[in-house]
This record gives structure tokens, C-alpha cells and sequence, in this order.
């Protein structure tokens, strides 16, 4: 990547609600790449994308496909990503990948830019993209760790549909639409109806009764923070909304803060916004985030059942910041590195 100018880019699984949000991230941001390739598994039918006034053509992902690309971005599932994922590197790349494929293998970075983007030092070529609701996580937590120490993290999140992909998009649109209308709603993507109703697990369950989802952020949190020791407790819910996550989060530090001190870190940082004004009815939603990239903090309040304790109401987009943008981010930091 010595020549920015001439950098070729990829994006897998560009069809897919992640993907084409890489597509229009890397547009936006005016990414300074050559050649953007898009490529996707399952190509039914010829399809083109619209990037930078031209259609690009949807190629068909094979190994092959990925030879001469500088950066490739992987929107896709953490099988195809263990297939693929491992040519690109091959091939002399680097793979930024957004599936749960690579996460917690330890000698791969697990990145959000804004908090730890110096073990972007250590890659080899693979960089793990974090858990959605893990980015908003950790953004908000890392502030506060270096501020009051952290004691112990319980969080809650209520997850938009988008996270699942298209499909499930679809599916909320549908079986709204059938309720409202006295229809049956017939679920396919998700175990049980979503439509006007939440759900108490995002994948699968394991053996202690946790979701894949709620053990993903455990460990994501962790490994991105440098603290391997620290309590964190999570439960994750699909909500019947299309776009943007909430996470509910109760800290407990390891010094004493009230929540004027918690509002002036948060505040300084540049990708997080403080709208926190609850009796004036000021305070973030999902509707109000969608499509911007800041991470959203409101509800900032003590918790008096424990010493040291905030509750804390985090919204961010998860198609953005949440999925590709932070892809996008950790692109930039390898290039800039380069430059440097």
C-alpha cells in the first residue's frame, strides 16, 4: 500500500445491507482508492452498484477475485469469511472483516479507531471488525475507564432488525403491515413474529442459557479494552425498529464520579454527542440516529444501589458506526500509517 493513489479496494458480500453501506462510507468519505471491486456470493442474476457517478459490475466471489486488491472489506458470514478471509492475505492484502470469524482469536487485532487503534500495529494481515453494539460499547466506556476505572459493566441492548440484513429488514416491513391488518405475521428470518414485539435472543442459545450475541459482546468488550478481568453482564434483544442500536448501561467505577463528571468526558470526545436533557424530553432515540455516524449518549443519571454506579442510554447507527463505517476507519488508519 506505498502508492495511496493506486490503492484497490474490495468489498464481500457488497449486496448485503453491511456491504452497501461500505459502498456509500468509502463514497462519502472520498476513500482514496483506484479501483473499487464489489463482489458478493450469490449472484443470481447481473447486478451493478452505483459508486462515484459509474456502475460497478457484481462479481462473483472466488479466490481468484481477490488477487491485486490492496484492502478488502468482508460483509459477510463468519463461514464465508473463514474461507475467504485467509486468501486475501495470501494474495498480499489485508482483510478488514466484519464477521464474528476472527474476533477473539488473539493474535488479531479486534479494532474500534477511537479507542485502540494502536493494535492495528500487531496485525498480519487480518483485522477484526467488532460487534456492532460492542463499538458503541466500548466507545462510551473507554472515556470513563481512564477517568474512574471501571468495576463492573451490565448492559442491555435493544437491537434494530437491520442487524440481522435485508431479509429480516423485509420481514418487519411485511408482518407490520399484516398486523396492522389483521393478517397473519409468519416468521421466517426470526424464531417468533417481530412485528410490535421484542425478542430475548439474538442467535443461539448456549448451555448456560446465554445468546451468542450476549457472549460476543463479553468478550469483545474485554479484549478491546486491555481488561480481561472485568465484569460485564449483557442482555440482548431484537426490537421491532429498522435501523440503529440502544444500549442500556449501568457502570460502576472504581472511584467516585456523580454524572456531571460522566457528562464532560463523554462530551470531549469528537464521535460521541451528549443530547441529555430528559426533562425537557431531550434525549436520543433510534428514529432520530439513523444514518449519522456519532454515537449518541443520554439518560446520564446516578445509580444510588451501588457506591459508584451511572446508568447511561447509548444509541448509535449500526450500519454505520456500528459495521461500516468503523470498517472504513480502520481502512484509513492502515493508510495513514503508511503514509506516516
Amino acid at each position: 500500500m506505498d502508492d495511496q493513489a493506486k490503492l484497490k479496494i474490495g468489498i464481500a458480500g457488497a449486496t448485503g445491507a453491511v456491504g452497501l453501506e461500505m459502498l456509500r462510507v468509502l463514497e462519502q468519505r472520498s476513500f482514496p482508492a483506484e479501483t473499487v471491486r464489489v463482489l458478493a456470493s450469490d449472484r443470481a442474476e447481473e447486478r451493478k452498484l452505483r459508486f462515484r457517478r459509474h456502475d460497478l459490475l457484481v462479481e462473483p466471489l472466488t479466490p481468484e477475485s481477490l488477487d491485486g486488491l490492496d484492502i478488502v472489506l468482508f460483509a459477510t458470514s463468519a463461514e464465508l469469511s473463514r474461507r475467504y478471509v485467509p486468501e486475501v492475505v495470501r494474495r498480499g492484502g489485508v482483510a478488514i472483516d466484519n464477521s464474528r470469524e476472527f474476533r477473539m482469536v488473539p493474535a488479531i487485532p479486534l479494532v474500534v479507531p477511537e479507542v485502540n487503534a494502536h493494535a492495528l500495529k500487531e496485525h498480519l494481515g487480518i483485522i477484526a471488525n467488532p460487534n456492532c453494539s460492542t463499538i458503541q460499547m466500548v466507545q462510551v466506556l473507554r472515556p470513563l475507564a481512564e477517568r474512574a476505572g471501571l468495576k463492573r459493566v451490565v448492559a442491555a441492548t435493544y437491537q434494530s432488525v437491520s442487524g440481522t440484513g435485508l431479509a429480516a429488514i423485509e420481514e418487519l416491513r411485511e408482518q407490520s403491515t399484516a398486523v396492522l391488518n389483521d393478517s397473519e405475521a409468519t416468521p421466517a428470518v426470526y424464531p417468533k413474529q417481530i412485528a410490535f414485539n421484542c425478542l430475548p435472543q439474538i442467535d443461539v442459545f448456549d448451555a448456560f442459557g446465554d445468546t451468542r450475541e450476549e457472549t460476543k459482546m463479553v468478550g469483545e468488550t474485554r479484549k478491546i479494552l486491555e481488561l480481561p478481568d472485568l465484569p460485564v453482564a449483557v442482555t440482548c434483544v431484537r426490537v421491532p425498529v429498522f435501523r440503529s442500536h440502544v444500549r442500556v448501561g449501568n457502570v460502576e467505577r472504581e472511584r467516585k464520579r456523580g454524572p456531571d463528571d460522566v457528562r464532560a468526558p463523554l462530551a470531549a470526545e469528537v464521535v460521541i454527542s451528549v443530547v441529555d436533557d430528559p426533562p425537557e424530553g431531550i434525549y436520543p432515540t433510534q428514529a432520530e440516529t439513523e444514518r449519522t455516524d456519532e454515537t449518541w449518549v443520554g439518560r446520564i443519571r446516578r445509580d444510588g444501589s451501588v457506591p459508584h454506579g451511572i446508568w447511561l442510554w447509548v444509541v448509535s447507527d449500526n450500519l454505520r458506526k456500528g459495521a461500516a463505517l468503523n470498517a472504513v476507519q480502520i481502512a484509513e488508519c492502515l493508510i495513514d500509517a503508511d503514509a506516516r
